[in-house]
């Protein structure tokens, strides 16, 4: 089987899972958008999704991303940045990024402004929210109370949008309580910004209960694109 073919049976497969929870969650066929995860994996195989009908690619390395961002420029994607962003690199991210998912600080909201000005772009941001338990570290993302004052920075900025926002289920916590806590915490920020309607949540291992709680965006990786190559 040839690379083009394995990713496309993959993104077929990834597909029907999304239209199979729709239809549980008893949403219409359709609504959820596929952000497939390519860290790790090459150019190549972006061009290949992109011939499959992938319109949204995700990073979460800064130099990679730029990198394939640059060589894949006449593709048309929508590049997501989804990993933990340091301040000194926010500008550059912004410089090639159409969504920035992961603003878990006010203190990147300037940086990020600046560089989508410089740039001259509008650069869609979420509010990555943690939904550790208390005391838990490791997935990132800015606490709960905390949510309100990134996403007011955000939409006060000059050239960035505020979308929604993201998260990651815990690690070694039941993926759907957290996600009921995501669908709480989105359905808040939106009395205060109707326009923050993206819900990106839900990987590899969990999309289906991310959609039940309303995702409106999945970011998938390995069941698309495989076991990350062993030079990583």
């Amino acid at each position: 089987m040839s690379r083009a073919e394995e990713l496309a049976a993959n993104l077929a497969a990834v597909r029907t899972r999304i239209t199979d929870a729709e239809t549980a969650a008893g949403r219409p066929a359709g609504g959820v958008q596929l952000v497939v995860v390519t860290k790790y994996f090459p150019a190549s195989d972006v061009r290949i999704l992109a011939d499959l009908g992938v319109t949204a690619v995700g990073e979460n390395r800064h130099q990679e991303a730029q990198a394939k961002a640059a060589e894949c420029a006449d593709l048309g994607l929508d590049w997501h940045f989804i990993g933990s962003i340091q301040s000194n690199k926010a500008a550059a991210i912004a410089a090639y990024a159409s969504t920035v998912e992961s603003v878990d600080r006010v203190k990147l909201v300037g940086a990020l402004d600046r560089g989508a000005q410089q740039a001259g772009r509008e650069v869609g941001c979420l509010v990555q929210v943690s939904l550790d338990p208390p005391g838990a570290s490791g997935r990132g993302g800015a606490d709960a109370s905390a949510v309100a004052a990134v996403a007011d920075a955000i939409a006060a900025s000059s050239a960035l949008r505020l979308r929604g926002v993201m998260a990651v289920a815990p690690l070694g916590e039941p993926p759907a309580p957290a996600f009921e806590r995501l669908a709480a915490i989105s359905a808040e920020l939106r009395r205060d910004h109707p326009g923050a309607t993206v819900v990106s949540a839900g990987m590899s291992g969990d999309l289906e209960h991310a959609v039940k709680y309303g995702a409106t965006h999945v970011r998938i990786g390995s069941s698309v694109l495989g076991s990350r190559p062993s030079i990583h």
